[in-house]
């Protein structure tokens, strides 16, 4: 699988190895990925995400699954994210 977090996109970032002679090597800075299973309380089912360890503070904070992807704009949410968030819309209505 990508190393990308299926909440927020977070993906790798590029960048140099420098060696103490400062010759530099092209390496990839990997997020911290954890799998976790998130709880809808609207939709009342468990959704098993990919995300970074970051995003699980960020959803805490924002109050939840529900909460995070509500108050997000879609065009910040990969797509898997804004699947769930239709589903949400849809039993909210």
């Amino acid at each position: 699988m990508s190393s990308l977090c299926q909440l927020t996109g977070k993906r790798y970032l590029s960048g140099n190895n420098v060696s103490h002679a400062k010759n530099k090597t092209k390496r990839r800075f990997l997020p911290n990925l954890q799998k976790i299973t998130f709880i809808s309380e609207k939709l009342e089912q468990a959704f098993q995400l990919k995300v970074a360890s970051s995003t699980i503070r960020t959803v805490e904070k924002k109050g939840g699954l529900d909460e995070f992807l509500l108050n997000t704009s879609n065009s910040k949410l990969p797509n898997k994210a804004r699947k769930i968030k239709k589903q949400i819309l849809s039993v909210s209505k």
